[in-house]
């Protein structure tokens, strides 16, 4: 492996990062809070809501990530709705990822004793307020193993969208790739990626121990 090889490379695949890190970074912002929203009402007496969200996870959830790309980018124009690339790609990763996002929550609110409900009604605390300051530090201390596992899957999943033409990291090495005709930028791809999952993965652990004072 040539070194000067490889920093010759290394610009076109860190642009390529850029775009994969911007992809994953307004995912999360996007599709936790949905998550959180959409899990409340999964777990609301509302009946019709209920079952508009339950189809919307099922939906979500029972169909390739891949598949809902295609469908935002390439089927939705056919209605009239037009995104450009890297929008569409954020509409199909934000509603995925808050599908998954959603059922790890309503574990969590689940398992919320109900007591602490009507304790914060006895403390004449509204819906919300309770949701804000009792139920939601509870559930996010009971999901971040699980949240964590989602969070590193979106960073491999949003190589997916080179089919739709975006240049993300791995469409930047597999471009360099086919053009000089070596492994090597597939190999530092990987070592990107490794880098990138590595940082989630203490970021992760961080969170957690800042939690810790639940147990």
């Amino acid at each position: 492996m040539s070194l000067h090889y490889v920093f010759e490379v290394l610009p076109s695949l860190f642009q390529g990062a850029g775009m994969t890190l911007e992809l994953f970074a307004l995912t999360l912002i996007g599709s936790l809070p949905l998550g959180i929203i959409v899990s409340l009402g999964l777990t609301s007496k509302i009946k019709p809501l209920k079952w508009v969200l339950e189809i919307y996870v099922w939906l979500m959830r029972g169909t390739p990530l891949l598949l809902q790309l295609i469908f935002v980018f390439y089927g939705l124009p056919i209605v009239g709705i037009v995104f450009q690339r890297f929008n569409a790609a954020l509409v199909a990763f934000i509603l995925n990822y808050a599908a998954y996002f959603a059922e790890i929550f309503r574990g969590g609110l689940q398992s919320i004793d109900q007591g602490q409900y009507e304790g914060a009604r006895v403390l004449r605390l509204s819906y919300w307020q309770t949701i804000r300051k009792i139920v939601i530090p509870q559930v996010v201390k009971i999901v971040i193993p699980s949240i964590g596992n989602e969070v590193i899957n979106l960073v491999k999943d949003s190589s997916l969208v080179y089919v739709i033409g975006l240049g993300d990291l791995l469409r930047a090495g597999n471009v360099a790739t086919s053009r000089d005709v070596t492994l090597v930028p597939l190999l530092l791809v990987g070592l990107i990626y490794l880098l990138m999952i590595g940082i989630c993965t203490y970021v992760l652990h961080k969170v957690e121990q800042r939690y810790a004072y639940y147990k």
